[in-house]
Parts: structure tokens; sequence; C-alpha cells
């Protein structure tokens, strides 16, 4: 049955205003075909955007304003060549991005607070960030390698070979992540960020689109991206299988120490997979490949109102409108998880 004039999916088939002709994402919107370096989280009520030498936070704060606050930022990758080799670079560009994500974080949640009556807020503290990373860290190395990795040595025995016992710790690593996102995914309080998180994600690709950045543009793009973060952590619990896999059967501390010490490399690894997937989005295959992360996606992503684009475009805009052409034109090596 084709669409009726005026429906979603008419809208999302038209191109966009310059005439492009972006790509359908499995859920039928329009993504951009090509990749531009600018990337983003979803913060609270919130969305930070990054770029090349500058990232902003653009929040919702309680009295509807929009507040933004950017920062500059020198990519390591600009400082040594060192930093620029295939893995290295990757292993570098996700702890950039985790430590740009909690400063996001921080001041999102700093924004929601009700100001006194002198219009000063007490901010929520450095040492308690501090706790709250060092938390997140532990739970997402213990959940999703230590706890794997130990229940499958509990058996290794009984399945008598190396070849299984990596096969079913990697089965049940990748099912544990995506049974914890699941179980996030239904999370009431969690639902306006993943709803942010779709308004940065259509935001990026109605930008690559080389599309007019308002609201009623950007709902028109998927919210869904090739270059996501889920998708990211996905493609990590399946290399690691692989990873791993010649470490053979040592003893369960040696083991144990391996997916710990392993960590950078599979990050760095995975990292090269989703930057090669972004690049090649147009080839069905590449696409039929990145398929199961995007489909993870649905549970981390929500559609957002106008609003919430909105407060995405603000932060993208905060972005564009301090780096300047000569920055982007002359750093394409950095590239930018979305």
């Amino acid at each position: 049955m084709s669409p009726e004039l005026g429906s979603p999916q008419t809208e999302a088939a038209a191109p966009s205003k310059n005439g492009a002709d972006p790509l359908r994402m499995p859920d039928g919107a329009l993504v951009a075909k090509r990749d531009a370096p600018v990337g983003g989280q979803a913060v609270l009520e919130g969305v930070m955007m990054r770029g090349i030498s500058v990232w902003a936070v653009a929040v919702r704060r309680p009295d509807g304003e929009i507040e933004i606050s950017s920062e500059p930022i020198r990519p390591w990758a600009t400082r040594h060549r060192l930093w620029r080799l295939p893995v290295l670079r990757g292993v570098v560009a996700l702890g950039e991005s985790l430590k740009i994500g909690f400063r996001a974080l921080a001041i999102s949640a700093n924004a929601q607070l009700e100001e006194d009556e002198e219009g000063e807020r007490e901010e929520i503290g450095g040492w308690m960030w501090g706790l709250t990373i060092a938390f997140s860290m532990l739970l997402a190395v213990g959940l999703f390698f230590v706890v794997p990795v130990g229940l499958t040595s509990l058996i290794k025995d009984k399945l008598g070979s190396p070849f299984l016992f990596w096969l079913v710790e990697g089965v049940l690593r990748t099912g544990i992540f995506i049974a914890y996102i699941a179980a996030i995914s239904r999370l009431k309080d969690l639902r306006r960020v993943f709803e942010y998180h779709g308004a940065e994600h259509k935001t990026i690709s109605c930008y690559e689109a080389e599309d007019e950045l308002t609201p009623a543009r950007a709902k028109l793009y998927s919210r869904l991206h090739p270059r996501c973060g889920t998708s990211f952590l996905l493609i990590v619990m399946v290399l690691a299988i692989f990873v791993f896999a010649p470490i053979g059967l040592p003893a369960w501390y040696w083991l144990v120490a391996s997916r710990i010490i392993g960590i950078p490399l599979i990050a760095g690894l995975s990292y090269e997979v989703i930057k090669w997937a972004g690049k090649n989005r147009r080839k069905r295959w590449v696409r039929a490949i990145m398929w199961p992360g995007l489909m993870l996606q649905n549970l981390t992503t929500r559609e957002p109102d106008e609003e919430e684009l909105a407060v995405a475009i603000a932060s993208l805009e905060a972005v564009l409108a301090r780096e300047s052409p000569e920055d982007a034109a002359g750093q394409q090596h950095i590239e930018i998880v979305a």
C-alpha cells in the first residue's frame, strides 16, 4: 500500500532541501550518505554536540529556557602522529569522548538545580562526579567482562575445549549486554534521555545531509545512526570473542586479568569497524552487517518532539558558530562517534 500524501512516510521520502538523496534506515526514515566530523551524546534534558575543535551542551532548564555552554577541544590526534595510528586512535578517541561526556553530564545535572534567592545554584561537587565515574567504569568492566568469564570458568571443565569456552563466554557477554540495554530501556526516568538521544541522531543526520537545521526538517531523519555509541558497544561485545580466543584457558586469574587488560585493544578495533561502516554505509552488505546494532538503537532512542530537537539543534549550532571550516577541513583524520 502506498503512503498517503502528507503522511510521515511521504515526508521521510522527500530529499533534503539542497536536492541531496539520503539513504533510508531500517525504520524507513532518512539518513545522510556522508559522514561529517560531528558527534554527540544525550544528557539530562539536553544534548552535547562536539566537532573537531569545540564541544557544546544545550540544556532545557526547568523554567523552559535553553542554557548553552561550550568549551574548546584540542584532540590528542592533533598533538602527535602516533595518536593517529589505527587502533590506537580509537583508544584515544574513546578516552576523549568519555572525558567530554562526563563533563557534559555534570553541566546538564547542575542546570536542573533550582536557584536560591540570590540567583545562585549549589552545584554538585567534583568529588561526587569522580565517584560516579569510578562506579560507572567498575560496573561496566565487571558486568560485561569479569562476570561472563567468571561464570564460564565455573563450567570450564565440562566444556572441554578452549573453543567452546570462548564461544560460551562471548555469547554470555553479548546476552548480558543486550539484556542490560533492554532493562534500562524500560525505565521511565530514562525515557527523556532516550528521546534526546533520538534528537541528537536526527540533528546530526540532517546536518550531514546539508539540510536546513530546523526541527521540522530534522524530524524527517532517522533516530538511528551508523556511528552510534550503542552500535559501537555491540561491536565491542562481538569482537571480544575473537580477540580473547588465542589466549586459551590459563588459570582463572589470568583469564580475568586478560579481559581487563584487553579492553583498550578491543575498543580500538571496534572504533575502526564503526568508522569504516559509517564511511561505507551506501553498500548493502555493509548495512546488513550494521543491522543488529541499528536494531539495538531502537531500545536506546525514542522519537523526540520539536522542543527536544530544538535543543539538539541549538547545541550543534553553538559548535558550528565557533568552529571554522578550516578546522574541519584540516583535521579530516579525526572521527567522532555519534
